[in-house]
């Protein structure tokens, strides 16, 4: 019995030594060449979280990174990933992100990539929503933290020592950070200039940063499945004005159970809370937020990278967020700082916020949709060609 017990266990350990023993360089012969291709729309987690994928993509100039959260996987036809792949404008959108991808983990997936944005166009799109009076919370971060990122972080000497230790100590705010003992431990002996603990710590750390490239690695080699989507040709070669009455056409056929201009599955989800949420948002602003602070850190990795950044920052839902009370100065108050805060750093901006009562520029109550990825593929087309954003 205790051969059949020990036996697997041993093959087992035996076998995930050998995995980790192999030589990086060795794995990624094992990569196709086509797996960064396939990564482009799959809006897959463990690239998000990886290094390989994304550094083989900045690689190549036909790829146009776009970052952002949950809008990302807003599916339609008027969506940058299908409208740029039947309109070919010379480059494919690459998205990154996904629900609670905010400031903070963006800024530390751009710092691990920060020798490769010099001169990188890139689109990066700003939801209201991050902007709460807490900020980003644990359940948001966790899911979307990289331990491969966090330690590449601490190995970094390319980012602004300043901005590097601010970073840390945002993270350390985190259980997902505090929990991991190597990285916090490294990050705090590097915060209190304790010399001989972070070389004490140091090799540990490289093995540990050296397991989680190889799982990178292994992950990077299984083919991508991505959201199901189909490729409409239906955008193709049409003026901007037709396509916003399609949008607007679609959108009314998507919406016709509510008010608010919500897609019909979006508002059965919702419509038993409908009542309960009438003027229940009447103190709340997006003005306010420890999110500034983790987005300038952002703006600052970027700036510092010499990357040439477009942001797009999208509005609300008006209608539905007048109807639960949010004052309007409360989300006004939000456009205008965050458009001044990435002016200030000289990036373009496509401010969309004036679009808050347009019917179908909203999905839902706070995700781009429709016609609002009509004016959203607008703008990345003249940024790619132009290097600027003129006002929609």
């Amino acid at each position: 019995m205790k051969k059949r017990f020990f036996g697997p266990i041993i093959l087992a350990f035996i076998l995930f030594v050998g995995a980790i023993a192999v030589p990086a360089s060795w794995l990624t012969r094992f990569i196709p060449d086509k797996r960064v291709e396939e990564s482009a729309t799959a809006l897959n987690p463990n690239m998000f979280q990886g290094l390989y994928l994304q550094n083989k993509m900045l690689e190549e100039q036909k790829y146009l990174p776009i970052y952002g959260s949950s809008e990302l996987s807003r599916l339609d036809k008027f969506h940058p990933s299908n409208y740029f792949q039947v309109n070919n404008q010379g480059f494919t959108p690459y998205l990154i992100g996904k629900g609670g991808s905010q400031s903070l983990i963006h800024a530390i997936n751009f710092a691990a990539h920060a020798d490769q944005l010099k001169g990188k166009k890139l689109v990066f799109i700003v939801s209201p929503q991050w902007f709460t009076k807490h900020g980003s919370d644990e359940q948001h971060f966790a899911p979307n933290y990289s331990a491969l990122q966090g330690l590449d972080l601490a190995f970094n000497d390319t980012i602004d020592p300043a901005v590097k230790k601010q970073m840390m100590k945002r993270m350390l705010h985190y259980k997902a950070v505090t929990n991991d003992a190597v990285l916090s431990e490294l990050y705090q002996a590097m915060l209190e200039g304790q010399t001989w603990k972070v070389n004490l710590l140091k090799p540990a750390a490289k093995s540990y940063y050296s397991l989680l490239q190889k799982k990178d690695l292994y992950y990077s080699m299984a083919e991508s499945e991505g959201p199901k989507r189909h490729v409409s040709e239906s955008v193709k070669d049409k003026p901007w004005s037709v396509l916003k009455q399609e949008a607007d056409k679609m959108g009314e056929d998507h919406s016709r159970s509510n008010v608010f201009h919500i897609d019909d599955p979006s508002y059965r989800k919702l419509k038993h809370k409908v009542p309960k949420v009438k003027n229940k948002n009447k103190h709340r602003t997006y003005a306010k937020s420890p999110e500034f602070g983790d987005f300038e850190l952002m703006l600052d990795i970027l700036k510092d990278a010499g990357a040439e950044p477009m942001f797009v920052s999208i509005p609300v839902n008006g209608k539905w967020y007048d109807y639960t009370g949010f004052p309007k100065n409360g989300r006004t108050d939000y456009y205008k700082k965050v458009k001044k805060q990435i002016e200030a750093k000289g990036f373009q901006v496509a401010d969309l916020s004036g679009h808050e009562y347009d019917p179908y520029f909203m999905k839902d109550t706070i995700h781009i949709g429709w016609k609002g990825w009509v004016y959203v593929d607008k703008a990345i087309e003249e940024f790619y060609k132009t290097g600027k954003v003129s006002s929609l």
